[in-house]
């Protein structure tokens, strides 16, 4: 599939990249109708955030149609239009539990890293460096979903796509601040 990538600072090239595969039970895989740039996607860009590695895949805000779930995914269907929190979520951890879904204990598989770096570790986020889980982003064909039950959230009909994508990041982000 082709997606825009890192190439280093300054340096970015739309690439074929791998397909997103199922890799645990409470994934999905949705096919990218729509996804935004962030200003946060600039720090990327310049270089400000750290472990980004040449050939990841940018972008964590995003809407588009569920085309395979895993065996344990309850919530969503194939064919299921659905809108996606830029971070990654279990649902279960203490922080999820909390409601504090961006400091999920599960969802950035690479802590150690900002631990290091920032004395915490956030969740992990879409397309936002090795720093913050490595996951793939959106600006691509298809992306991978994990926690799909938790993290996924369907559009309703009447809803247009434009619309819906701003419950992406920029709405909470703003609601947050």
């Amino acid at each position: 599939m082709k997606a825009l990538v890192w190439n280093g600072i300054n340096e970015l090239s739309v690439e074929q990249v791998p397909d997103p595969q199922i890799l645990n039970s409470g994934d999905a895989i949705v096919k990218v109708k729509l996804s935004s740039v962030c200003g946060s996607d600039l720090h990327l860009l310049g270089g400000y955030i750290p472990a980004m590695r040449a050939g990841d895949v940018l972008g964590h805000e995003f809407l588009g149609e569920i085309v395979e779930v895993g065996s344990g995914v309850q919530k969503h269907s194939v064919g299921d239009r659905v809108v996606v929190c830029s971070f990654i979520s279990c649902g279960e951890c203490w922080y999820c539990k909390k409601g504090l879904y961006s400091c999920c204990d599960n969802g950035n598989t690479n802590p150690a890293i900002t631990e290091a770096l920032w004395g915490f570790a956030p969740g992990g986020c879409y397309g936002y460096s090795h720093a913050m889980g490595g996951n793939a982003g959106s600006h691509a064909e298809f992306i991978r979903i994990p926690y799909a039950d938790v993290g996924a959230f369907p559009v309703p009909d009447g809803v247009s796509d434009e619309t819906a994508l701003f419950a992406s990041d920029a709405a909470p982000t703003g609601w947050t601040g």
